[in-house]
């Protein structure tokens, strides 16, 4: 491990524990509104595992913002999950169909991901690095758009982060031929400054919902 590499971790370690401290009461509160509103399904989100670094697939944690089994009732709607991959991957929050409510709030001011605090202290993410994608999204994707496999390779050779260069370069207004480059040109690039520099933008983003569909 270098100094680039253990220093980073040193912050992600840092970093998790102030945000699971900070951020503990948010969370609290979130829960209990997710089991009042949805008291049938769980707390956190049940979707897919996502691809990490070196291929490595792992659960990464978020507050469901979706009816039980969302990623399920795609695929049993051939339609709606036909939409959704000619969208990137995403929907719009307006017409979500799966969102509980209270879900649109949720995921525009991001409160979904903060259970990734415990991710990174794992060390499946950082607190920076590119989208953790889902490793179907990567295989269809990729083929969809005849992306070099060197690109995606790239972007696996970091840690996936809670937050990164597309989180506040437009988020979900990046499409995903875009996204996959900028992620990997982060991988390629990154530093303690840029990094940095890149978490001081984050809560900028985030408040004011910039690049939230």
């Amino acid at each position: 491990m270098n100094f680039y590499e253990l220093t980073k971790r040193l912050i992600d370690v840092f970093g998790a524990v102030v945000g699971i401290v900070l951020f503990s009461p948010i969370m609290l509160v979130t829960a209990i509104c997710i089991k009042f509103v949805s008291p049938e399904g769980p707390v956190l989100a049940d979707i897919p595992e996502r691809v990490g670094k070196g291929g490595k697939t792992f659960r990464m944690y978020k507050f469901r913002s979706m009816i039980p089994n969302a990623h399920q009732w795609l695929l049993d709607h051939p339609d709606m999950y036909e939409k959704y991959k000619a969208n990137n991957y995403k929907w719009d929050s307006d017409s979500d169909p799966r969102l509980i409510k209270g879900g649109k709030f949720i995921r525009n001011f991001s409160i979904d991901e903060l259970p990734q605090f415990f991710n990174v202290l794992r060390g499946e993410m950082s607190l920076v690095g590119p989208r953790a994608y889902y490793p179907f999204e990567i295989a269809d994707q990729t083929k969809k758009f005849n992306i070099d496999k060197s690109v995606v390779a790239q972007v696996l050779t970091v840690k996936p982060g809670l937050t990164g260069v597309w989180q506040i370069s437009g988020r979900s207004l990046v499409n995903f031929v875009d996204r996959i480059k900028i992620d990997a040109l982060y991988a390629k690039k990154r530093s303690l400054v840029y990094d940095l520099c890149i978490i001081f933008k984050t809560p900028y983003v985030v408040l004011t919902k910039k690049g939230v569909v």
